[in-house]
């Protein structure tokens, strides 16, 4: 599966077991793919790199965007439906109300 961002695609894993949700992109140097969890809110705890985040609705239209993301930082809201996680820097045309493309 891949989502695509400014006309570049990039493959998507889903979190669909606890251990991957827990996880995430804990302790990794370097992303190079893109993660979508089945949640409203996600933490940073124990990342070693910034991220970019995207929290949408079920439909994947943006509802919240977050650009180099530090660690140690908790974000939860309660109308999302999924929220992305991208490598640092990899969001940069995207605005609020676009839709994020999915590709099987």
């Amino acid at each position: 599966m891949k989502v695509i961002v400014n006309n570049k695609e990039i493959v998507l894993k889903i979190t669909d077991n606890f251990y991957k949700k827990l996880s995430g992109f804990m302790f990794k140097k370097e992303i190079t793919y893109a993660l979508r969890f089945k949640t409203n809110g996600i933490h940073t705890f124990f990342m070693k790199v910034n991220i970019d985040v995207v929290m949408t609705t079920k439909d994947n239209k943006i509802l919240y965007i977050y650009k180099n993301l530090p660690k140690n930082r908790i974000i939860i809201h309660k109308n999302v439906y999924y929220t992305y996680e991208f490598p640092n820097n990899y969001i940069t045309n995207l605005k609020i109300g676009d839709t994020l493309k999915i590709k099987e």
